[in-house]
């Protein structure tokens, strides 16, 4: 369809400004509008139901574990926010005419576009580490900001008047950054939409778009005129694209007793189903499309690393991190060819050089998607081996990240005991024997350890995931069977 190629940002963009363009160069047309009240009226109250919803996605964002919802949730908070102080400034309404509504809108803009650019950078960027160190405290600090600065503002309106918008270099300053940042977005997500075809991208895409045709307006435009309206509503459907998008990408679509359920269930599949997000379960869809095994291997992987995580004291943060990351852990492979992935034989060594790229594949793919350290560390490392032989950094003893060892004792352990085309499956004993045998070597001994200790307590613990999981297993069909276990 039009609106999801690149034909269709583009024109959202280009359409908007020659309709200014239009206007301006028909002064017949362009006709003055000053209507204080109603713009009073229609600014302030969008943008305050905005803030409320903005701040509603980045609370969800750090539940989901996802940097890029907490840095999308900023962005429209910080235009939503910054464009009320816009309405509420309206000249000779709450106040007498100031210098206040065009530093506010100018603001709203500058603001989001930084936020919105720093959404699109990589999650192992050093600058979005630091951010996502500090993800719990972002959006309690930056609305406190944003509220003392706009109170402020508005009590002494006369404080922004040093910011002269009437300079070239200040307006066009602000302009090339406006222009340039949002550029650059537009590109990064439009790249990474491609591949995914999430709507959340999409939907930054015309975001970001409308952000420059506002910019352009706002910085040509005479204000009352039908040509400088136009700006408000793109600032609108910019605000109100974010939230589409991030309604469409993330939210959970359970109920209130789903949810609360999910907070105690005992059902070990249950528990992996109700921690990972839409966008996840996405790319679970991806691989199960790709090979049915790697599915159900999955699913099994991520039972075994939870219950070990559980032994080794992880924190809840941590458990959700191993559940997300384990479920896709595999992910690269939906990259490697077929009559690789599905060979039954033994493979060559240009064939098993090929399939050991699928860990960067896979950290490539999702550290572009907002995914967290703990996750894409599980992703990348979880074939790496204690003593330094493991692929692709050869990484060896405590460099490798705690939960990619206990991955990859979860993940070796379902390997033998699972059948494979070309030999029979191995028993628990088998298995446990072949972990203790390379404890030290291949495997961090206190996760092989914990493993062995959890099964001898209770041996639910890997034959529970061997019965329930197979081949055929899917995420449609879990959550099929969760949905009828609850009616």
């Amino acid at each position: 369809m039009l609106f999801r190629s690149f034909f269709g940002p583009v024109l959202a963009v280009i359409l908007p400004y020659l309709l200014f363009e239009f206007l301006r160069m028909n002064r017949s047309l362009d006709l003055l509008f000053v209507l204080p009240r109603g713009h009073f009226y229609v600014v302030s109250s969008v943008a305050l139901l905005g803030i409320i919803i903005a701040i509603t996605v980045g609370m969800a964002g750090s539940r989901l574990r996802n940097i890029q919802v907490t840095l999308l949730s900023l962005a429209f908070l910080s235009l939503a926010a910054v464009f009320a102080i816009h309405g509420l400034s309206t000249p000779d309404f709450l106040l007498h005419a100031t210098h206040l509504p065009s530093v506010a809108a100018q603001g709203s803009i500058l603001l989001a576009t930084i936020w919105l650019w720093l959404s699109s950078f990589t999650t192992d960027h050093p600058w979005i580490e630091f951010l996502a160190r500090k993800q719990r405290h972002l959006l309690p600090v930056w609305t406190l900001f944003l509220v003392g600065s706009g109170i402020v503002s508005m009590l002494h309106p006369h404080l922004v008047d040093p910011i002269d918008l009437e300079s070239l270099l200040v307006n066009w300053l602000a302009s090339l950054t406006i222009l340039i940042l949002n550029a650059i977005t537009v590109y990064r997500y439009y790249q990474s939409y491609q591949y995914s075809r999430f709507p959340l991208q999409l939907s930054i895409v015309y975001s970001s778009g409308w952000l420059i045709t506002s910019q352009l307006i706002m910085q040509l435009g005479e204000s009352w005129r039908v040509s400088w309206w136009i700006y408000h509503f793109l600032l609108l459907a910019s605000m109100i694209v974010m939230i589409v998008g991030l309604y469409r990408q993330y939210a959970l679509k359970q109920s209130l007793a789903g949810a609360l359920r999910a907070l105690f269930t005992t059902d070990p599949i249950e528990r992996i189903t109700n921690s990972i997000s839409p966008s996840v379960k996405a790319l679970i869809e991806a691989t199960e499309n790709k090979d049915r095994y790697t599915a159900g291997h999955n699913f099994r992987v991520a039972l075994y690393a939870l219950r070990l995580g559980e032994e080794l004291k992880l924190r809840p943060e941590q458990l959700r991190a191993v559940a997300q990351g384990t479920i896709i852990h595999d992910i690269g492979k939906i990259n490697i060819p077929d009559s690789i992935l599905g060979k039954p034989g033994k493979l060559t060594a240009a064939e098993r050089a090929t399939i050991e790229k699928h860990p960067l594949l896979g950290y490539e793919m999702c550290k572009n998607l907002g995914f967290m350290k703990d996750e894409l560390s599980i992703i990348r490392s979880h074939h790496e081996k204690w003593d330094g032989s493991g692929y692709p950094d050869r990484l060896r003893g405590e460099q490798i990240p705690l939960m990619a060892r206990i991955v990859a004792v979860a993940d070796v352990y379902d390997a033998l005991t699972s059948h494979r085309a070309y030999r029979s499956a191995w028993t628990h004993d088998e298995a446990a024997a072949f972990l203790l045998k390379n404890a030290g070597t291949h495997f961090d001994r206190s996760c092989v350890d914990a493993w062995i200790r959890v099964c001898e307590r209770d041996p639910s613990v890997y034959r529970y995931p061997a019965t329930m999981i197979n081949e055929d297993t899917t995420i449609a069909t879990v959550s099929a069977e969760d949905r009828i276990r609850h009616v």
